[in-house]
C-alpha cells in the first residue's frame, strides 16, 4: 500500500525557507503570491493491506521520526 505523509509547519511557526521563496517569486514578478509555506511529503510503500493498520503505522512513524511534532503537523493519505 502507498502511504503519503504530508508534513507542514504549524501555524505561528516562522518559515524562513517560505519567506525566501516568496521573496524570490516577487523578484521574478509574481506579485500575486501573498504567502509561501514550505512543507515536505514522504511517500512510503508498506507491506500492509489493512488501511487502518497502515494509517496507524504511518502515524506512529510520524510521531517517532518523520515529523517534529513540536513545530510540525502532519496528514496521512492512503492510496
Amino acid at each position: 500500500m502507498k502511504v503519503i505523509a504530508n508534513i507542514k509547519l504549524k501555524q505561528g511557526v516562522l518559515d524562513p525557507q517560505g519567506k525566501a521563496v516568496h521573496h524570490a517569486l516577487t523578484s521574478l514578478g509574481f506579485n500575486e503570491v501573498e504567502n509561501v509555506r514550505i512543507g515536505k511529503q514522504i511517500v512510503l510503500h508498506v507491506n500492509e493491506t489493512d488501511k487502518e493498520k497502515a494509517k496507524k503505522m504511518a502515524e506512529l512513524m510520524c510521531e517517532e521520526l518523520l515529523a517534529n511534532t513540536v513545530i510540525e503537523d502532519y496528514e496521512i493519505e492512503l492510496k
